[in-house]
């Protein structure tokens, strides 16, 4: 094989992985709800927060997303989504939690 053959299965092989490795949302949606994340965030529409299918889109093809959007919920963030958009931190969920929620995210925001 040729070496751009080569790397476009690598590719292929590294997204299709990444896919199937994205958590549901029928496990990610009782996290939300425990954390009360509800309270400020839908799937598909904005209510205090953004809606986590425009964070999925913001992030899309972030090769650092999960990792990024992990630091961002445990954290907190500040007018990432306009000046007055503040989202205080979630010190009280778990780290696999958010690991899960972040993993999500990135990977789409699917509800199925």
């Amino acid at each position: 094989m040729t070496k751009p053959i080569l790397l476009c299965a690598a590719l292929w092989a590294a997204a299709t992985t990444a896919q199937a490795a994205a958590p549901a949302f029928s496990t990610v949606q009782p996290l939300l709800s425990a954390n009360s994340c509800l309270a400020c965030h839908s799937v598909d529409q904005k209510v205090v927060g953004p809606a986590y299918k425009d964070v999925a889109a913001k992030y899309k093809g972030r090769a650092d997303a999960v990792a990024y959007l992990t630091g961002k919920i445990k954290g907190g963030s500040a007018k990432v989504w306009g000046d007055v958009m503040v989202m205080p931190p979630n010190t009280g969920v778990s780290d696999a939690d958010i690991k899960t929620i972040a993993e999500w995210l990135a990977a789409g925001a699917s509800m199925k």
